[in-house]
């Protein structure tokens, strides 16, 4: 690896990064996909200007998959590396200090949407690939580029590529920077994501919206009746009501819970700089870890119905909607999960109202083995480059495409340089400039180690 390529270039890979950040790339708004276009159109440029020996935008019903094949290294390892190009819809705006498709640099952090998730770390990824190209533009090893436009809204381009392709994922390895530091300076590798199941609910009472006054203590309320939907789904406690669903939960091991009771775990920094809020709620009788970690979770993400904008209308809602999501851990399935919410919600709902569940997307939990000889590797470059070794831990989140990933047997190495602190899918995400700088270097180092290894026979 160049070791001055960080230091000698910082100037070129900032503006490069910013171009990048400026594509608003929202996947999951109609109104962004020419933006969607553009970001896969600035990665396959990026590609063709490192001389990848293939360059191919794969289309589907949906945003387009960006693959890239390194120039052929016989008789070494490859590497697949994934990431995506989309991001959240930035609202709430006016919470941005920053516009949030203008990056900006304050004290020591990189503001703008996408700068952590995922478009920073692929970048990271990028220029670890750049660095330790030799003077004819060849890696020390094989490196393929899958790159997709859909994470952020459950797009099925790339599993429907992969399932018709699934050679695609033949390698020693897949190395996936979608992740992050467990706390400053203690990088991790992660050992099981939760999967999801997202879904509307939706409930109507009446066949029009009707006059409060005329109807109003009598006529049901569409709006009050979801309302009382949902908190009849999950009690005040944090327990979700679906029948079943903790009767499924493989829980960890207590191997597991031991290295987590010995990670170091500030309750009331925690609150103050990641949460932002002065309790936290769920089952008490579990430690955060395990909440976060290990069991499932119930959230209300938005309520649609009745009159929301400036002024007053006194209407009785005929029809209300809600989106929401499961979070599951091992154990739980997403169609099990699914049937499930639907029989509860049928069976909780008013006799005198219609609901309905409606699948929006999900993806099954996953659980990841970190025997394979390239987490060691993973370990070395991390600790080569920012001193320390990485810690096993879960995940809350989730990345639907790892288990289809990993199909062919490959390891899936689910790692980051992000902080806790970075604020995914919130206001004002950030990603702190010298972690981008050392992602490069750890990155290219764990590339060039892997070249050391010896390829997996297929």
């Amino acid at each position: 690896m160049d070791t001055g390529f960080v230091t000698r270039e910082q100037e070129r890979l900032l503006g490069e990064l910013f171009s990048f950040l400026r594509i608003p790339s929202v996947s999951t708004l109609p109104a962004n996909a020419g933006d969607c276009r553009r970001a896969a159109d600035w990665l396959m440029d990026e590609f063709t200007r490192l001389k990848c020996a293939k360059v191919t935008l794969l289309e589907g019903k949906g945003h387009p998959i960006v693959w890239a094949e390194s120039p052929r290294v016989p008789g070494k390892p490859t590497v697949l590396v994934y990431g995506h190009y989309d991001v959240q819809p930035p609202d709430p705006l006016d919470e941005w200090i920053s516009p949030p498709f203008e990056p900006t640099i304050r004290g020591p952090n990189l503001y703008a949407r996408g700068a952590v998730d995922d478009k920073g770390q692929v970048f990271t990824l990028l220029k670890a690939y750049e660095s330790v190209l030799d003077a004819d533009g060849r890696p020390p090893l094989n490196v393929n580029f899958i790159i997709e436009g859909e994470e952020e809204c459950g797009g099925d381009v790339i599993v429907d590529r992969l399932n018709l392709e699934p050679e695609r994922t033949h390698a020693d390895a897949v190395l996936v920077a979608d992740m992050g530091y467990y706390a400053p300076g203690i990088p991790a590798v992660y050992t099981a994501l939760r999967g999801m199941c997202y879904a509307e609910i939706h409930l109507r009472t009446l066949e029009r919206d009707l006059h409060s006054g005329t109807y109003g203590g009598v006529a049901p309320n569409a709006l009050e009746a979801l309302c009382r939907l949902l908190m009849d789904l999950k009690g005040v406690d944090g327990r979700i009501h679906i029948r079943g669903l903790y009767d499924q939960v493989v829980p960890p091991t207590e191997a597991e819970l031991e290295a987590w009771r010995g990670l170091p775990f500030n309750v009331h920094e925690y609150m103050k700089e990641e949460v932002t809020s002065t309790a936290l709620t769920g089952l008490k009788e579990y430690s955060i870890l395990e909440r976060t970690w290990a069991l499932p979770t119930f959230e209300i993400h938005g309520i649609m119905g009745g009159f929301t904008g400036e002024g007053a209308k006194t209407v009785i809602p005929s029809k209300a909607a809600a989106k929401v999501s499961l979070r599951l851990v091992p154990g739980l399935t997403r169609d099990g999960v699914q049937a499930a919410l639907e029989k509860t919600v049928q069976a909780l709902a008013p006799t005198w109202a219609k609901a309905e569940v409606r699948p929006l997307h999900g993806a099954d939990p996953v659980e990841v083995d970190v025997d394979a000889p390239a987490f060691a590797v993973l370990d070395r470059a991390f600790e080569e480059v920012v001193g320390r070794r990485t810690v096993s831990v879960r995940a809350g989140g989730s990345i639907p495409i790892v288990p289809k990933l990993g199909m062919t047997g490959a390891p899936v190495l689910l790692t980051g340089v992000g902080l806790p602190d970075d604020g995914l899918h919130s206001p004002n995400e950030k990603i702190a400039v010298q972690q981008i700088w050392d992602g490069i270097r750890v990155f290219g180092r764990f590339f060039e180690l892997m070249a050391e290894e010896k390829p997996t026979k297929r």
